[in-house]
């Protein structure tokens, strides 16, 4: 992929309407004046929505697109009318190599699967996985993967995951090899199910890929800096995240709280208020914007669906990144050289 990535852009898609979306592209043009974009939905609606941001002016086209995929639609309905969404044209987009990369703050099951039909998996991907970050107390955010594409995987598909996450935190922390770890109920070797054990195991005997297995790790350590890279089936990773999530809402309104108790604890807030924005920021889910589907043949980024102009901009930043490294390339580099290490054990 060259430097000047172009985006596909569904700008229909999300809780805050092509507004929030429209500024979003704002946003990450004036960070990254490289980056070009098609947005596709109404172009009666998107018209208008662009004209407004003077720097959009010739650097984002307005592609028409007659339907959206609604947030309660079965993957199954947003598949028949991909060729007419504002989703499913945007992922068309990225098949026919007219963008570098997708950007959608819709539907996650319909986004899953109508970019898993439109782009297919790369050889040697079984199942695709959704990747996102989360914060830690360690030098940079982690890596967790799946968090919710697959509620059930096999040893071989964790041990998938865990080479496609590795790529991505190459890509994003430039670290030569990231320590991975399996998220398990224990750190004991015999701990956990026969699949986990299994993927251990395969993990272990690939020495040749770029990435250092650590073991097993529990969802208590999650935050503490002490991996680069956790994998998950998709059941217990999307569990995890919405703990995390749920556990940072409910630490900032017991701040707000106990902040706005007295007047006491009201003077104590003022004197905090740098250390307490500081929280929130490290907290806010549209600082980490940007969950990607690793293991198919083009880039495809989620946003959050109710993530603010400036999380769409992160969730931009994410894909033309993404796009800029040739993340598929070097998943497809990593897996065949697993491939060509097999061959030669066996010889």
């Amino acid at each position: 992929m060259s430097g000047t990535p172009h985006l596909a852009i569904d700008a229909m898609g999300g809780d805050n309407g092509p507004e929030a979306t429209v500024a979003g592209v704002a946003h990450a043009l004036a960070r990254d004046p490289a980056l070009s974009f098609t947005l596709f939905g109404d172009e009666a609606v998107l018209g208008p929505l662009v004209a407004r941001h003077k720097r959009l002016v010739g650097r984002a086209a307005i592609s028409h697109a007659p339907e959206i995929v609604s947030g309660e639609e079965k993957p199954s309905a947003a598949l028949r009318r991909a060729k007419k969404t504002s989703m499913g044209l945007a992922i068309a987009a990225v098949k026919d190599g007219k963008a570098d990369a997708a950007v959608s703050a819709g539907n996650t099951g319909a986004l899953m699967a109508t970019a898993k039909v439109a782009l297919r998996t790369i050889k040697g991907i079984d199942r695709p996985a959704l990747a996102a970050l989360l914060p830690t107390l360690g030098a940079h955010d982690l890596v967790m993967l799946d968090l919710g594409a697959n509620t059930e995987c096999d040893a071989r598909n964790l041990f998938e995951f865990a080479v496609m996450g590795a790529a991505y935190s190459r890509i994003l922390h430039d670290v030569a090899e990231p320590k991975v770890r399996l998220l398990n109920i224990g750190t004991e070797e015999m701990k956990g199910t026969d699949t986990l054990r299994d993927a251990s195991a395969m993990l272990r005997s690939a020495p040749h890929l770029p990435l250092r297995f650590d073991g097993f790790i529990e969802a208590n350590a999650l935050g503490r800096g002490e991996a680069d890279v956790i994998v998950s089936d998709g059941f217990s990773g999307n569990i995890a995240l919405k703990t995390a999530e749920g556990t940072a809402t409910f630490i900032g309104d017991l701040i707000r709280r106990a902040f706005t108790s007295s007047f006491r604890s009201k003077f104590g807030f003022l004197l905090s208020r740098p250390a307490i924005t500081l929280l929130r920021q490290g907290l806010d889910p549209n600082t980490r914007n940007g969950a990607v589907f690793l293991g198919l043949t083009g880039t495809v980024v989620k946003s959050h669906g109710s993530a603010s102009a400036v999380g769409f901009a992160n969730a931009i930043s994410v894909a033309a990144k993404l796009s800029r490294a040739r993340i598929t390339d070097r998943i497809a580099e990593d897996l065949a050289q697993t491939r060509t290490s097999h061959a030669g054990s066996a010889a």
